[in-house]
Formats: structure tokens, sequence, C-alpha cells
């Protein structure tokens, strides 16, 4: 089946869709529609300054349907991938108590509860299925959240979004829970190629049993819609006969998948009324108007996002995912819709689409993109700047730029400050950008500018009060209007302190100038060159700069890292699968357990490569890929417990390296289980293991 011309524009209005419907009902998540009206009233734009909130947080909605698609990247590419084969990409992306599912225990928390499953060896299906888990857990709401990312690689293929759905899904639901879910995303498909509901309703159904709760539910509210054009005789009609008190559990998916069809059939294309209404009637909402979200801007494209008021602006494409891949945490909307633009194109027999601009990461080539730049509030900024996408550019348009006054766009590529005021979902993230790199950036003045502007590359850092500190790079373009610049730094050493926002900065030399600047991209390029240590000055958010995957990740003894692993393996990943070939070197002290060590090329908690002091006397290199480890090389290496020593491993090409004290072992791993890029971390089986320095630089040679 040929993929319909709009693919990419299409995933992306889906994206962004999602995000909007998620930010905006994720306030008043579970708030019954009485109390809504009551509080809020109907809801038509986003609410989160009322509650105090931030618009822009972690969600389950968000980390889950972005995330579990890796599973066709790590396993197979292919629409028969199996429910095992996505429960192993949970193991290796979750983190146990911190990260993308809601954690509210065994029997309360369907996903907690299948998580526990896979991780006691209980494979996909069972995990998750009636047998297993019991109806009432098994049929809430969670396979439908998710499940918007397999109809994004599927378009126009309804019966392989279906598949998926279902096969991802039964990893922690089963019964009316997968069928909800197959419904939805055999749907949002076919919206790639028609914007029919009741064809898209009719083509849903067409997957699940026909005997099937949810099918008659949809039969219901079709006759209930049909009747009458007043929402809100509907929605009291589904509150009668599918209401939260005929079903057991916090969050059962027939209610919630109820209003959904709801909002729907009654707003068939209309994206503002859609999430009204949705979100007005109450129960998941943050859930419910996510999934609505998504199709809505399948089936309606940016232009169906644009109609209403803006709701881009305010996203301006940020997106937080929180799992054990920190460097993927801090994310935009234009880098997962390319993503599983590229995704749907290899399931479908073609090739990825090239990298916009050289692979610049942020490259502003989708129809308004601005991939998370902002303006930056300062004392020295000038009142009015705004920030716009093109389609093929950032644009910095300013008025009455003067000297003394800065015009400044910044993009983030680490945790915000607003994480210390989220509620409910933790952020493992590592930063994207790091000290040794060259930040790069090309920017145009317009030729009808008015006066001449100075640019250069910015960046924000964490200081020890956990604010933002503002360093700029010494070399600057001059703009006269109509030239373009091309502007280059290595990031210096921060004192080990994390980049958190990089961008552009326009001042003007002398007089006023007004005009715009046009951003074509920001990228960075290299191997990291730093120590990681805890910094003279302290501060909270260097030490969040890790995924922490252990049971106690503390700063509290006299090295600047000591973790503790209760059960099992544990680790602490810092950096992104954008470092190759690189080298690290620790000074550590292992305190107990079987086995510690250094690992590179993680690609989350159970793909890496380690140097392993084992408590049997030996230095190893090992490729640990899920529950499968390979010992790649060895040699006798005793190391007693509370002894300082340093272990150094380089990873370069096709070949992994490691030397502690007099002793060095070397692997080659050129085979399809290879891994070619990844974080950095420590690790530790069953005991502690403490560092007061690692440094990380370039593979020499």
């Amino acid at each position: 089946m040929s993929l319909p011309p709009d693919h990419l524009d299409r995933v992306y209005a889906g994206v962004l869709g999602k995000l909007i419907g998620v930010y905006l009902g994720r306030p008043f998540e579970n708030w019954r529609h009485s109390r809504i009206m009551a509080e809020l009233g109907p809801i038509t734009y986003f609410v989160h300054d009322q509650l105090g909130d931030p618009l822009v947080v972690t969600d389950d909605d968000i980390a889950g349907t972005f995330t579990f698609p890796r599973a066709l990247d790590d396993y197979r590419m292919s629409p028969d991938l199996t429910p095992e084969e996505i429960g192993q990409a949970w193991l290796n992306y979750i983190v146990e108590g911190r990260s993308i599912l809601w954690w509210g225990g065994a029997g309360n928390s369907t996903e907690h509860t299948a998580w526990l499953n896979l991780r006691k060896g209980i494979p996909a299906p069972t995990s998750g299925a009636i047998a297993t888990n019991g109806a009432t857990v098994a049929e809430q709401i969670g396979a439908q959240i998710f499940v918007d990312g397999w109809a994004l690689v599927s378009p126009g293929n309804p019966a392989q979004a279906a598949r998926l759905a279902r096969a991802a899904g039964s990893v922690s639901h089963d019964g009316e829970s997968v069928n909800a879910a197959v419904l939805w995303a055999a749907m949002e498909a076919e919206a790639f190629v028609s914007r029919d509901i009741d064809h898209l309703l009719d083509t849903g159904l067409s997957f699940i049993p026909k005997d099937s709760l949810i099918a008659r539910l949809v039969a219901d509210i079709r006759g209930w819609a049909a009747s009458n054009e007043d929402w809100l005789t509907t929605r009291q009609r589904i509150e009668d006969s599918y209401g939260y008190d005929r079903y057991p559990g916090n969050c059962h998916v027939v209610p919630n998948h109820a209003l959904m069809i709801m909002a729907l059939l009654h707003a068939p294309h209309d994206f503002q009324r859609g999430q009204m209404i949705v979100n007005t009637s109450g129960w998941d909402t943050d859930c419910n108007a996510g999934n609505l979200g998504c199709l809505h801007g399948i089936v309606l494209g940016l232009e169906g996002l644009e109609a209403g008021p803006d709701w881009r602006g305010p996203v301006a494409d940020r997106l937080l995912l929180s799992s054990a891949d920190g460097g993927n945490s801090i994310n935009d909307a234009v880098k997962v819709a390319c993503w599983l633009t590229n995704l749907g194109r290899q399931l479908a027999g073609e090739g990825p689409l090239p990298a916009p601009k050289d692979g610049a990461q942020f490259h502003f080539s989708l129809p308004g993109s601005v991939q998370g730049f902002r303006p930056q509030p300062s004392p020295a900024a000038i009142h009015g700047l705004r920030v716009t996408g093109t389609g093929q550019a950032l644009a910095l348009d300013y008025d009455a730029l003067a000297p003394g006054l800065e015009a400044a766009a910044i993009t983030p590529v680490f945790t915000p400050p607003d994480i210390l005021r989220m509620r409910t979902y933790e952020l493992m993230a590592t930063p994207r950008v790091y000290p040794g790199q060259r930040l790069f950036a090309s920017v145009t003045a317009q030729s009808d500018n008015s006066g001449v502007v100075e640019a250069r590359l910015r960046l924000r850092h964490y200081n020890a009060r956990d604010a933002l500190v503002s360093l700029d790079a010494e070399d600057s373009a001059l703009l006269v209007p109509g030239r373009s610049a091309d502007l280059s730094w290595i990031i210096p050493d921060l004192g080990g302190q994390p980049v958190a926002e990089v961008g552009v900065v326009l001042t003007s030399p002398a007089g006023r100038s007004s005009g715009r600047v046009l951003v074509d991209r920001v990228g960075w390029t290299g191997a990291p060159h730093l120590t990681l240590a805890r910094p003279v000055d302290g501060g909270e958010f260097w030490r969040r700069a890790w995924v922490n995957g252990v049971s106690i990740f503390s700063t509290a003894f006299p090295q600047d890292f000591r973790i503790s692993q209760d059960r099992g393996r544990g680790l602490i990943l810092h950096g992104t699968r954008e470092w190759t070939d690189y080298a690290v070197e620790a000074d550590l002290i292992w305190h107990l357990g079987e086995q510690a060590g250094v690992v590179v090329r993680a690609q989350g908690l159970r793909r890496c490569y380690e140097a392993r002091m084992t408590r049997t006397g030996e230095l190893q290199i090992v490729r640990c890929r899920d529950a499968d480890e390979e010992v790649l090389a060895a040699a006798p290496c005793p190391v007693p417990f509370e002894t300082a020593l340093t272990l150094s491993l380089t990873a370069k090409g096709d070949r992994i390296s490691a030397t502690l004290g007099e002793v060095t072992v070397q692997a080659r791993d050129d085979g399809p289980l290879a891994f070619r890029d990844g974080a950095l971390g420590l690790s530790v089986h069953e005991g502690a293991l403490s560092a007061t320095r690692i440094h990380v630089t370039s593979a020499p040679g």
C-alpha cells in the first residue's frame, strides 16, 4: 500500500494533537463533570495556570505512547512484533518506581502489576492476561492511552495498526481494554486516508468481536448522538448506562472510551469543540483528550489544529519522555514525528527520509515548528520578541532592539526548572549537550531589516542555587541586512553543572534596529570532554542529570556518587545515543556485591557493554542484552572491597577495551547484536559502589 503524500505532516499533526489534549486535560484528571463545571466551566483553553501547574509535564500517556514503539527499532521492524518483544522493551526503558507508569501498587495500577509480572519472568501476553491478574485489573484504561504510536507508524494500514495495538496492549491489559485500543488504533490508521467518521468507526469495529462490550457501546452512542445535537444529553446517557459506578477499579476503559466516541460524533471535524466536549465531560481527561486529539490531528491536519485558538504556541512542540534512555527524554514533536514517520516507512518497505539539514538536531522544517524555542525572559530582553516557525526556519522578529537590550530565543536540552512543580510523574533525563562538544547555528538577516544586529550562541546552565545562568560565546557575527553567518562554539567546562538550554541571542551594536533574523538550524557535534563529579558549589540539578536505576543513589557520602542495589543489577546512566566512540575513566571504591563496574553505549537498563569486576576475581567485558549476558573477554584481576582503584573503559568502532591497574582486556564485537552508541554509567549487583571522579572524552586514536 502506498504511503499518503502528506505522511510526515499528518504524523506531526497527530503528535501535536496528542500533546495538546494531554496538556489540556492533565491538571484536572479524574475530576467529575459536575466539579469541572462548578470550578472551571466548559474547558475551551489551557487551565494549568488556574490550578498552579506547569503546562508541559511528564505524563504516562505521552511517555508510554512514544517509548514503547522503540521495540520496532530494538527487536524487529515487523508488523508481527510480538507481545513478548514489546514486554522486553518495557523492562529496558522503564525505571522501577520512577518512570513512565503510574506506580500505584500491585492490583491497583494495571501497568505496575504487569511490570512486576514481567520482572518475575512472566512473559507477555500472560503478564497482562485476565487469567493472571483478573478482569478488574486487566480492563482498566492503559492499553488505550498508549496506542497512538502504533497507529502513527501504520498510515492507511488499519490491519497493521490493529495487530500492533493488540500485541502492545496485551503486555499489560486484556479483554475490553485491548478491544478499545485496537478499535482506536485502526481508526487512527485509517484516518490518514479518510475523513468520514462513520467509515472510521466501521473500520475500527471490523477488528474487534461484534459481541464485545466496546462494540455495543459504540452502537449505543451512535444512536444517541444521531437523535440529538446536545452533547450534554449524550454525556448523561453515558453516565447512566456506562458510568464509573458500573465498573470496578479506579479508571476503567469502558466509561472513558464512551466519552471519546461521544466527543468524536458530536464534533467530527472540529478540534476545538472535540477537546471542549471530552475535557468538560470529566473522568480520565488527559487520557481521553490525548487520544481524541491525536485522531483529530490525523484527520484534520495542522490546519485543523490552527482553526481555533492558539494551541500550538504555548506548547511550542515540547514533550518529555521519562525513561531509562535519558538522552531521549527532553524531546519535541518534530523529532518524534520524524522518527515515527521513518518507522512507518520501513514497515511499508520504504527507506527512511533523509535527515533534514545534514542531521542538525533543530531544523524547523515542518510547518510552524519551533522545536521548543521561545523568547528568553530577562531584565535586558526587549518586549515583543516573536518566535515563530516558517516551515523552513525559525523566525526571530524584533522591534526597537537598542544597545543594552537583547533578543534571545532558547530551547531546553535538559530538565526544566518546572520539574520541581510537577505532580505524580518523575522525570528521568540527562542533558543532550555537553562541554567539549561544538554547538553551531546558521542565521540570516532579512534584506529589508532596519539596522545591524550581532548574533552569537548562548547556553544556560544550572548553578549552586539551581538557577539558570546564561553564558554566551565570545565569537559573534555582525548581520547587516541580507547577510548570513555560521556560528560555532566549543562548549567550555562548566564545573560539573549541566547545560539546560541552548539558543541564539541578538544584540544591537549601535542604534535601534528592527526586523527578522531567520535561524536555519541549530545543533551540536563531537564527543563530550568533561569530568563528572560533585560540583564545588553543589546544587540539585547536577544529580538529576543521571538516570537513577538503583535502589539508592546518594550524594551524602564523602565520595561524589554512591550507589546501592538491593536486588539484581542496578545502573545509573548519563549521556545520549549520539555518543558513539568515547572513553571513560572512573575513580572507584567497590564496597560490596557480586559484580560492579562501568558501562558504555548503554541503550536503556538492559542493553550495554560493561567492564565488570567480579567477586570471583576477574575483570570482564560483558555485552548485556535484555536477559542475556555474554562475556566477550576476561582476565584474572582480584579486587578487594574498600580499595581505591581506577577503571578505564573505551569503545571505538567494534572494539571495546578495559584497564584496571596492570590488567587490560580487549574485545571485538562486530555482529548484529553489537551496540554502536549510548550512554555511560556505573553498575553494581546487590551491593554498593562509589565514585569520586568520572572522566569522559573522545576515544584515543
